[in-house]
């Protein structure tokens, strides 16, 4: 029996009066990488943002390590273990990279070396950078900072919303193998991207989105090949 980091078991969240998740079930297997993927408005970084405590659930269970933690505040949620690079960076740019780097082991007691290290070796170009002002680095410069400054906080669980946004093609690459690498030391990841294609390549499991439910399930490699999802999301026709 497969060991799950996070289990949502039917879900609801309005905004506003607009159900924006509706019903919807998934499960985050321990150490693997999983997917959603979706167009816009279907309802998948409101899910990141429920799991992270930023938006509150109308109904439904999210159960973390067997633990429901709907209601818990943020600072508890990361604390547990789970931690959200978020869609845009939202880097503090008059900071500079090393600070933004402490900034997201805050909740840690301990010493923060040894993990600016591993971001380091992770991103060298961030070492290069580690004292200039992370609003003068490049998108994929602060899209490799956001994920070093999650990172941070050694969490169990990371969170991705739509990493590959706005960054040219190679560097898309660059960050995927690092979820890759992240992931091989032991991270679950839970992926919202939009780039389908690249997602469901390093995805051990995926869930696609539409208006807010799950549409269709399945591994990586069975949604890359199946005629739907290659018709909407990967641009290929039936």
């Amino acid at each position: 029996m497969e060991n799950n980091i996070l289990s949502i078991e039917d879900l609801y969240v309005s905004y506003g009066g607009i159900r924006a998740v509706k019903g919807i079930s998934l499960k985050v297997p321990q150490g693997k990488i999983v997917t959603l993927i979706g167009a816009n408005g279907a309802g998948k970084s409101t899910i990141l943002r429920t799991i992270a405590g930023l938006v509150k659930a109308e109904s439904g269970k999210i159960i973390y390590q067997d633990k429901d933690i709907i209601g818990s505040s943020t600072s508890v949620i990361v604390d547990q273990g789970i931690t959200l690079v978020p869609e845009g960076r939202r880097v503090f740019p008059d900071l500079t990279v090393l600070e933004n780097l402490k900034i997201g082991g805050y909740l840690r007691k301990d010493s923060l070396d040894e993990d600016i290290e591993w971001v380091y070796q992770l991103f060298p170009i961030l070492k290069d950078r580690s004292w200039q002002l992370a609003g003068t680095l490049s998108g994929g410069e602060q899209q490799m900072l956001a994920v070093g400054r999650a990172l941070m906080s050694r969490p169990k669980l990371i969170m991705m919303d739509e990493p590959s946004l706005g960054l040219a093609p190679l560097i898309v690459r660059g960050i995927m193998d690092i979820i890759k690498t992240i992931n091989k030391e032991g991270v679950t990841i839970l992926l919202v991207e939009q780039n389908a294609n690249l997602a469901l390549k390093i995805a051990h499991y995926g869930y696609v989105c539409e208006t807010g439910s799950i549409t269709l399930e399945g591994t990586g490699v069975e949604l890359l090949n199946d005629e739907s999802v290659k018709a909407a999301y990967l641009g290929k026709k039936r």
